[in-house]
C-alpha cells in the first residue's frame, strides 16, 4: 500500500498482458490518479510541460527521470530485488541488512530507495584513503556524499573503510548530524574541513544540484587496521561502493579486539 496526497493506493500485480504497457503509460495513470496536470507537476520538478508528455509516451525510463517523476507527485521511488527464501544468498543478505520478509518464500532487497534509515544500526563508509587519512588525523570533519539518508540519527557509530590501494578496516567516527543542502551552500560553508579540491568537488556532484553533509566527530583510529581479506574470512565483508549496514557480528568482534573503538 502507498500513501499519496492522503490517498491511499493499493500496489498492483500486473498480468504479462498488462505489463506490455510502456512504463510512461503507468507514470501517466499515476499522475491522473493523483489528480494533477502535466503543467502541474512540470512546475513542481522544475521541468517543461513537454519533458513529462515524453516521459509519459517512453516504453522505459532512467531510474534518475522515474525518481524525479514520482517525488513531483509527493511518493518516493523503491525498486527492489526480490529473492527466493530458499536462495543461497538470502541467508547473507538477512544477516547484513535489515531487509523485508514478505512471507515465507519472499525476500526484497533494496536496489534503490529513499527511506527513513534503520536505527539503532552502525554503518560502514567506502572512503578513498586521500579522504579517510585527514579524518583520522581530525583534518577532516566532514564526509561529502551525492546520496545517503538524512534521517541517520545524531551518535550512529560510523566505521570506516578505507579504498584501494589500503583497502582495510581504519577507524571509527560518531555522525553528529547530515544536512542536504545546495552544492554552492555547501562549498561555502565546508569546503575548508572537506579535505577537496574545487575542481574535484565539481567532477563529483555532475549532474546534481544538491548534496549531503555528513557532519564527523569522535573520531578514533583503530590501534591494527583490519585488511580486506581478514574481513572477508571473518564476517564475509564485502566493500560497499558508498556505504552499508554494519553486520553487528563486526562490532562485537571489534569490541572485543581494540580498546580504541567506542562504547
Amino acid at each position: 500500500m502507498q500513501k499519496l496526497f492522503g490517498k491511499v493506493i493499493e500496489t498492483k500485480t500486473f498480468s504479462a498482458e498488462e505489463r506490455e504497457v510502456s512504463l510512461g503509460r503507468k507514470l501517466q495513470e499515476l499522475r491522473e490518479l493523483a489528480g494533477m496536470t502535466q503543467s502541474e507537476l512540470a512546475s513542481r520538478i522544475g521541468a517543461s510541460r513537454s519533458a513529462v508528455s515524453r516521459i509519459e509516451n517512453r516504453a522505459d525510463v532512467s531510474v534518475a527521470a522515474l525518481k524525479k517523476f514520482v517525488s513531483g507527485l509527493g511518493a518516493s521511488l523503491r525498486i527492489d530485488a526480490s529473492f527466493d527464501a530458499s536462495s543461497p544468498v538470502t541467508l547473507r543478505i538477512r544477516e547484513a541488512f535489515e531487509v523485508e520478509q514478505t512471507s515465507d518464500d519472499q525476500l526484497l532487497f533494496p536496489i534503490f530507495e529513499e527511506e527513513p534509515f534503520r536505527t539503532g544500526r552502525d554503518v560502514v563508509l567506502s572512503i578513498k584513503p586521500q579522504y579517510s587519512a585527514p579524518i583520522l588525523d581530525g583534518t577532516k570533519t566532514v564526509e561529502l556524499r551525492r546520496r545517503f539518508p538524512v534521517q541517520v540519527p545524531k551518535g550512529t557509530l560510523v566505521y570506516i573503510y578505507s579504498t584501494s590501494p589500503i583497502r582495510a578496516l581504519t577507524g571509527t567516527a560518531r555522525i553528529l548530524g547530515v544536512e542536504k543542502i545546495a552544492l554552492a551552500e555547501m562549498w561555502d560553508k565546508y569546503s575548508s574541513v572537506a579535505c577537496i579540491e574545487r575542481a574535484d568537488f565539481d567532477a563529483y556532484f555532475t549532474g546534481l544540484g544538491e548534496g549531503v553533509v555528513i557532519k564527523l566527530g569522535n573520531v578514533h583510529q583503530l590501534a591494527r587496521a583490519i585488511g580486506l581479506e581478514e574481513l572477508r574470512d571473518r564476517f564475509e565483508f564485502a566493500p560497499p561502493q558508498s556505504f552499508v549496514y554494519a553486520n553487528p557480528l563486526l562490532r562485537e568482534a571489534l569490541k572485543h579486539e581494540s580498546s580504541s573503538l567506542p562504547h
